[in-house]
């Protein structure tokens, strides 16, 4: 039996060289959005539920007309498109980072980052235009379907 030469851990206050890497390191930007996204999701997030649900009578006033009232607003647009386009950023990002460490094959870790991808940006491009494009008063529509903010 032969006896293998023992691995030599380096200790852990060591500086590592980077070899034969230049340029942007895409991993370490991509762990730091993850933290900075995620305090601002939390933040985002409790003031959407703060807003929603705890204020005034709560959860029993949100409806068509609520949604549609706070949408009319750029600055509840703008809160909304931000909590959208980072929590799929956010989520897309976390999934990308399953894929690269879960999937074996080249192959298979390209079809499923293009199908995140596609899913991903289809459901920022039409979440975008929702919130920039709703109508709650579409013109010629029966007043008596119309929410009561559009009297």
């Amino acid at each position: 039996m032969t006896s293998a030469s023992p691995t030599r851990i380096p200790e852990p206050t060591t500086r590592y060289r980077r070899t034969g890497q230049r340029g942007i390191n895409t991993e370490m930007l991509s762990w730091l959005f993850m933290r900075a996204s995620g305090v601002l999701l939390v933040l985002l997030v409790l003031g959407h539920l703060f807003v929603n649900l705890w204020l005034d009578t709560g959860v029993q006033r949100i409806d068509f007309a609520f949604v549609a009232g706070k949408w009319t607003s750029p600055f509840w647009q703008t809160w909304d498109l931000l909590m959208l386009w980072l929590a799929m950023i956010h989520g897309g990002n976390g999934v990308r980072t399953i894929i690269n460490d879960y999937a074996r094959s080249p192959r298979t870790r390209l079809v499923l980052k293009g199908l995140l991808y596609l899913a991903s940006t289809i459901t920022i491009v039409l979440g975008t235009l929702v919130i920039f494009t709703f109508d709650p008063c579409p013109a010629g529509a029966d007043p008596s379907l119309l929410p009561s903010i559009c009297k």
